[in-house]
């Protein structure tokens, strides 16, 4: 596929502007004028459509897919939802508006929708108040812990570590590691949840919280949840919940029961909001009563009359976390999905989830292993290890699945389990879809046996086949120079 530029010729024009009545100004000083051409393309506006269009359809998305991706909740985006957020009255506000002026009140329907919002996740998830400042899960995440280290640090006491077990979430690490912790990593023990042995031998008085993930990225409830987070309060440390698979328990089991001090929550995960593509996102944070005080300025409160207003006078805050409140454009989206869906939608969303989950998994684990195959709920990992020994890797599933319109699962994640695949339907996904994705990955066994090495050759169906991923990262090159040659 050509770039744009290569389509480039001199006697092409997309644009002809009309003969300027306005009087000509005086000349700019020579150091401000371009001396040189602009690099950019001479293409006809025809041309530019048809090239955008087409680029367009090499991109999945949820729109035209099936995305299922483990860990990562590609939920199908409700158009009303869409429709709600392009109101003109909410996107046409700025954040700057006074908040009440004579005759108008401007941004008070804005400051409303937040401040629903923040009760609504509030009785969700059995947390006392909410933030929605956090622009991403891993936004909320390093939020959580530095309410942690705030609360820590309001007591004089000084604690070192933050406990994450191997099955949970890969920048749980980082959050803690940004906000100044250690992390102790703790193993799986054989049924895919955190070893309990271990856990008692690395909490102790230097421990300031244990970062959990529920269920893990194994799809497995942790039996013990209760005996974890009172072992932790009895040492000092608080427990925060990573909110990223929620959408397995919804209505069923509120973290806040569960005895979580801090819940950070994925609202494209759970409340389906768009995802992807480093953003917009959303991850609201939830705080017990008792940290509440430590949440990010400015807070909205209603008044004794009904309005709403911002409060900054907060001496125990940690501050601004993100500029205003938070991605509103999608905190809006999950707001009006949560109205719509009610409690029992909710629930309802969430039996489906682990419904199709299991109904996957029951019928792959006749040709592919699944080293954790009881308790599953919203999500299941599979282990290509059996083909691997053939030179059928877990990334030449993913990407031979992308001949056929499916987008890969999520691959080598969790770290503990070998040749991982993590596949997770969603509750969006009709029984059609799911059975096609079953046909398709046992076709892929049977090739897998009988011909390995044509998996080298997937995708064949895109301008890039296999693009050198690690040298990607280490020395990107996006820049386009006149004369290059199109690498696609």
């Amino acid at each position: 596929m050509e770039l744009i530029f290569e389509k480039s010729s001199e006697d092409k024009r997309g644009i002809k502007l009309p003969h300027s009545d306005v009087p000509q100004a005086a000349a700019l000083e020579k150091q401000y004028l371009r001396t040189g051409t602009t690099g950019l393309p001479n293409i006809s506006e025809p041309e530019v459509v048809r090239h955008y269009t087409c680029l367009s359809r090499t991109n999945f998305c949820i729109d035209t897919n099936f995305y299922p991706l483990g860990s990562c909740t590609m939920k199908y985006n409700p158009r009303f939802t869409e429709k709600i957020a392009c109101i003109d009255s909410f996107a046409s506000i700025h954040p700057l508006q006074p908040q009440l002026v004579k005759g108008g009140i401007l941004t008070q329907g804005a400051l409303q929708v937040i401040y629903d919002l923040e009760r609504q996740l509030s009785e969700i998830t059995g947390m006392h108040s909410f933030t929605t400042q956090p622009m991403a899960g891993a936004h909320g995440e390093l939020t959580g812990v530095m309410l942690i280290a705030a609360w820590h640090k309001s007591r004089g006491d000084k604690r070192e570590y933050i406990i994450i077990p191997d099955s949970g979430h890969g920048t749980n690490p980082a959050s803690a590691a940004i906000a100044g912790y250690k992390v102790k990593t703790i193993k799986s023990d054989k049924n895919g949840v955190m070893d309990m042995e271990e856990y008692r031998k690395a909490l102790d008085g230097k421990t300031a919280g244990i970062m959990l993930t529920c269920p893990n990225t194994l799809g497995i409830f942790n039996p013990h949840i209760k005996e974890i987070t009172e072992l932790a309060h009895s040492s000092g440390a608080l427990m925060y919940y990573d909110g990223a698979n929620l959408n397995a328990i919804l209505g069923k089991a509120r973290p806040g029961d569960l005895g979580f001090d801090i819940v950070h929550l994925n609202l494209h995960k759970t409340f389906s909001t768009p995802h992807g593509g480093g953003g917009p996102g959303a991850g609201p944070v939830g705080v017990t009563k008792e940290l509440a005080e430590f949440l990010p300025t400015s807070r909205i409160i209603m008044r004794d009359d009904g309005t709403y207003a911002l409060e900054y006078q907060k001496p125990s805050s940690i501050g601004y976390i993100s500029p205003f409140y938070g991605n509103f454009g999608i905190l809006l989206r999950a707001y009006a999905y949560i109205l719509y869906m009610g409690r029992d939608g909710l629930i309802e969303a969430s039996e489906n989830a682990v419904l199709n989950a299991n109904y996957l998994k029951s019928r792959l684990r006749e040709r592919f292993n699944i080293p954790f195959p009881d308790g599953t709920l919203h999500e299941f990992v599979i282990s290509a290890k059996n083909f691997a020994d053939g030179g059928v890797r877990a990334l030449d599933f993913a990407k031979a699945l992308i001949d056929r319109g499916i987008h890969p699962p999520t691959v080598y994640f969790p770290l503990n389990v070998r040749e991982a695949i993590m596949v997770e339907p969603t509750e969006t996904e009709s029984k059609e879809t799911l059975d096609n994705f079953i046909e398709e990955m046992i076709k892929l066994a049977d090739l897998a046996e009988s011909s390995p090495k044509i998996f080298h050759n997937f995708p064949a169906t895109t301008p890039v086949c296999r693009p050198d991923e690690v040298a990607a990262v280490k020395n990107p090159d996006l820049r386009y120079r006149v004369g290059s040659q199109s690498q696609l």
